[in-house]
């Protein structure tokens, strides 16, 4: 982490000094994706009620640089001591790979074909975005509380271990936005194989779909498991 933010942002010194400062950062890391992912669905919802060039390359455009911070703040949070790895770490730099390739595709047959699909799977996306927030933002309060989690720990996409409780609401909502990548990587395919010659950014954008698709269910499906089968130790043990 440290390698990658002196590449990005040279010698500059981003260790917070006390626990306060770490605190703060860590709110306004918060508070930056609710305002941004606030943002973003209602450009999304915009592009799925219209069609301007424009609106769609402010999207674009912002979500590019939607994730490239989250790569550089969470990486400033981790250095503070935040415990964030694995691959929904990695998750949002794929993120920024995809968007950054979607803002290179121009205005064609090929992009038309995909666009509204796109729009309306960023409405669910940030849609989704919301719903995580709120319901990790309550498990984390209550393991705080407990004891059971560390301060600088933060909300984050995905399925986590310490989100066990309250299973049923989440995952369902979470296991539709991967059905909706890989679809969206199939979509995608079809485009390539219907034009011959199709601009670069289509089979890029269908194997970084289906690389979170499936990056996203193994690594869900590994800690469902994973917990299923302690649960059952569990009560084994307790019989």
């Amino acid at each position: 982490m440290k390698l990658y933010l002196k590449i990005v942002l040279g010698s500059v010194n981003v260790t917070l000094l006390n626990e306060e400062e770490r605190f703060k950062y860590k709110d306004e890391y918060e508070r930056f994706k609710l305002v941004v992912t606030s943002i973003i669905l209602i450009l999304s919802f915009l592009n799925v009620v219209s069609a301007y060039r424009s609106l769609d390359a402010i999207l674009h455009f912002l979500l590019v640089w939607y994730y490239c911070t989250l790569t550089i703040r969470e990486s400033i949070l981790v250095v503070n001591g935040s415990r964030i790895k694995g691959w929904w770490r990695l998750h949002h730099f794929i993120a920024t790979l995809l968007t950054g390739v979607l803002i290179l595709w121009h205005d064609g047959e090929s992009y038309q074909l995909f666009r509204t699909q796109f729009m309306l799977y960023s409405c669910y996306s940030s849609f989704v975005q919301f719903l995580q927030y709120n319901y990790q933002q309550g498990c984390l309060y209550r393991l705080r509380a407990l004891g059971e989690r560390h301060n600088m720990d933060i909300t984050v996409d995905g399925f986590h271990s310490w989100m066990w409780r309250g299973l049923k609401f989440l995952l369902p909502f979470l296991i539709i936005g991967y059905a909706w990548q890989l679809f969206n990587a199939y979509t995608l395919y079809k485009i390539a194989v219907q034009f011959q010659g199709v601009e670069w950014q289509v089979p890029a954008a269908a194997f970084i779909f289906f690389l979170l698709f499936s990056g996203n269910s193994l690594t869900t499906a590994k800690l469902v498991h994973h917990k299923l089968n302690l649960k059952d130790m569990i009560l084994r043990k307790l019989q």
